[in-house]
């Protein structure tokens, strides 16, 4: 039996998600291989993560963060995770500001790492959290470290590096299409360009909400936001719009058919991935599941409230 590596702490255990089969769509594309990274294994439990790790490690390289500074940023919940996380295994403080609509099971998990939340107006999502947490820096700019998760270089570099690396070993080399969805930019942006590296046959599609009004948490609409300045479009060969319901009534599907429990942003991916394995007659489709639905139940993804 292969044993699981010893590791000096929780941050070294960081990466290296494994690859799923996903089957949910064999019947009515046999000839197209789906796979998912199952992001929940991060001990943080999402994708955010690897971002998260890369940006305060390029700060204490950079003598930017030191342990007199408050790590603070925006988030709407994962990469908030993460940092707290990080935060409590490395000692620093964290702050973070946070639209007052996320999931309950998502403020737990701040809290529960030690982290302080300043809630921004739920209504503004969560371009209302980047403004409020600019002006919070700019009151005292030598207090804080600010990562700026939508625009340190550090996040997509950590696909870079990490995800994209991993994906081409994962599939030896076989995958044919990339589909990811779009928040900070900063997994689709990362992958992809590693992967356009490495062949630039490989297409690349870019999942965001249909509109501005949508219930996919983690999501943006890049039309109607504050784009983020590490977004690279020219990375994506096509770029869709994804409606709320059925993204919610495929994260149910794959839940019930093949027990992985995955969150709204992982129903938008698989919305994308059953758009795409429509218009190709085979291919090896690698998409990323950036969290699980655990964090989701109090929002009613799985019909409870």
């Amino acid at each position: 039996m292969t044993q699981r590596p010893t590791a000096s702490d929780i941050t070294r255990l960081v990466g290296n998600t494994p690859l799923l089969r996903v089957r949910l769509f064999d019947r009515d594309f046999p000839r197209v291989e789906v796979y998912a990274k199952a992001e929940w294994f991060n001990p943080g439990g999402s994708v955010k993560d690897r971002a998260a790790l890369a940006m305060i490690e390029d700060g204490e390289k950079r003598g930017a963060l030191t342990h007199d500074k408050t790590i603070i940023d925006s988030t709407s919940g994962n990469t908030g995770i993460a940092y707290a996380l990080i935060g409590s295994a490395k000692g620093y403080r964290v702050q973070l500001v946070m639209p007052g609509n996320v999931s309950a099971e998502r403020k737990s998990l701040v809290t529960a790492y030690g982290a302080q939340i300043v809630y921004s107006d739920a209504g503004e999502g969560s371009d209302g959290a980047i403004r409020m947490v600019r002006d919070i820096v700019a009151s005292d700019p030598q207090r804080y470290f600010y990562p700026d998760q939508y625009s340190n270089p550090a996040n997509p570099r950590a696909h870079y590096e990490g995800t994209a690396v991993e994906i081409l070993e994962q599939t030896s080399g076989r995958i044919t299409h990339f589909v990811a969805g779009v928040g900070t930019t900063g997994t689709f942006v990362g992958t992809s360009r590693r992967l356009k590296e490495h062949a630039a046959s490989i297409k690349t599609i870019a999942v965001e909400p249909e509109d501005s009004f949508h219930g996919l948490e983690g999501l943006k609409h890049l039309p109607t936001a504050i784009v983020p300045q590490i977004w690279d479009p020219s990375l994506a060969d096509e770029v869709w719009g994804c409606p709320t319901e059925p993204a919610y009534d495929l994260a149910r599907a794959v839940a019930r058919s093949e027990g992985l429990l995955v969150g709204h942003s992982s129903g938008a991916a698989l919305w994308a991935v059953r758009r795409l394995a429509g218009t190709i007659q085979e291919g090896v489709v690698v998409t990323v599941f950036p969290d699980s639905g655990d964090r989701y139940i109090s929002t009613g993804l799985y019909g409870t409230r």
